[in-house]
């Protein structure tokens, strides 16, 4: 007797996968794409029927994503109880079905979790909002609508002159953003937490915990419901096809800007690293110091941030302004910058059973926002 075909399902939120073919404890399966757009990267699926049995799970097409490069040396995310998110051995064959990654895992469990990352539900992101909110010396504010009707949601809080910006997956993909923005509110939120209380002493924070509401619930990687990757979009935002970013940078007019970090996660590159806004047209050497000096803040504090890998800066004058940091720093003077988390593992310091983590994400947001006291210490010397 043939054992029984598992069965496979997306229909949920963040969810996204399709379905070749399926026998006994094995499917072809490929990534669709975000909507009206050639990005495909993120997946996100349940596997029921295998308690005992190998799975073996070829998603093919793979050259043919948007970022090829991080499919070498990754390991899928795999969680039987959706609280802890461990790795299944995977394996990537460029020149096999267009590039296909072999994942194998042997469940105890009947119900089985995948996912590119451990996700970050819509649910959960209005569970840390809600108690965020209900914080003593925090406001609630809501900077606008998206194209499907969700709220986009701000949090605000903290006495000081000096304006903090922190915000987060414009790329709904980068899950990890939203865990690492969980870990800075609770820093922040927390009476007993001494970095918490110097930052609300010092500065006004605003945060931003999930830029893409719509692209997270439909599983995409870089878009919102329009298709659009918002992170293109900082010099002529749209009301018709990018009304997050109009909200946020219209709320970032109202305040100012002195700090800002914009929170993403990295396809290929196995480590935590920032990226900057050189090549600006408003660009100084002072400028750039501020940057590199809280650079250097962070990579003493933790092993899990580095400088020696990243992407290459602009040259002169170059600097695309439709991004994020570089709108940002040239619109406002301010110290900007993209905080760059893996996908994959921390080659420097890697964990076998999670590689990156929830985990890890909520440990360098704490890191993140003591550097940020230290800096503005240094600041005002």
């Amino acid at each position: 007797m043939s054992e029984m075909d598992i069965v496979i399902d997306s229909a949920f939120d963040s969810g996204n996968i399709e379905i070749t073919s399926i026998k006994g404890a094995t499917a072809k399966l490929r990534i669709p794409r975000d909507y009206k757009s050639e990005f495909a990267q993120w997946f996100h699926f349940r596997v029921c029927g295998a308690a005992g049995r190998e799975l073996v799970l070829e998603i093919e097409g793979l050259e043919d994503s948007a970022y090829p490069a991080g499919w070498p040396g990754y390991n899928a995310c795999v969680s039987e109880d959706r609280a802890f998110w461990g790795r299944a051995e995977s394996k990537y064959d460029a020149d096999t079905g267009n590039g296909t990654l072999t994942i194998r895992y042997t469940p105890a469990s009947d119900i089985t979790w995948f996912a590119y990352f451990a996700p970050y539900s819509i649910e959960r992101h209005n569970d840390l909002v809600a108690e965020a909110a209900s914080a003593d010396g925090v406001a609630y504010r809501r900077l606008g609508q998206t194209l499907d009707g969700r709220p986009l949601d701000c949090l605000e809080m903290g006495e000081g002159e000096t304006q903090v910006w922190l915000y987060a997956r414009q790329h709904p993909g980068e899950s990890m953003a939203e865990w690492w923005m969980e870990g800075a509110l609770e820093v922040l939120t927390d009476p007993a937490d001494v970095t918490g209380r110097a930052l609300r002493a010092k500065c006004r924070i605003h945060i931003v915990p999930n830029c893409n509401p719509d692209g997270s619930f439909r599983g995409h990687l870089r878009t919102n419901a329009d298709g659009v990757n918002l992170n293109r979009e900082w010099a002529e935002p749209s009301a018709d096809t990018s009304p997050e970013v109009l909200a946020i940078r219209k709320a970032m007019d109202e305040s100012g800007v002195d700090f800002a970090m914009d929170v993403h996660g990295d396809e290929a590159i196995a480590a935590v690293f920032l990226a900057g806004f050189e090549g600006i047209p408003s660009w100084t050497d002072e400028m750039g110091e501020r940057l590199y000096r809280y650079q250097r803040i962070l990579d003493r504090r933790t092993p899990d941030f580095q400088s020696a890998k990243g992407y290459p800066k602009s040259s002169p004058g170059k600097a695309n302004l439709a991004i994020s940091t570089n709108q940002v720093a040239q619109r406002f003077g301010a110290t900007a910058m993209t905080l760059e988390m893996p996908f994959k593992d921390n080659d420097d310091w890697p964990d076998a059973e999670q590689g990156w983590s929830p985990e890890r994400c909520k440990l360098l947001a704490r890191e993140c926002l003591a550097a940020l006291v230290e800096w503005l210490e240094s600041d005002a010397d």
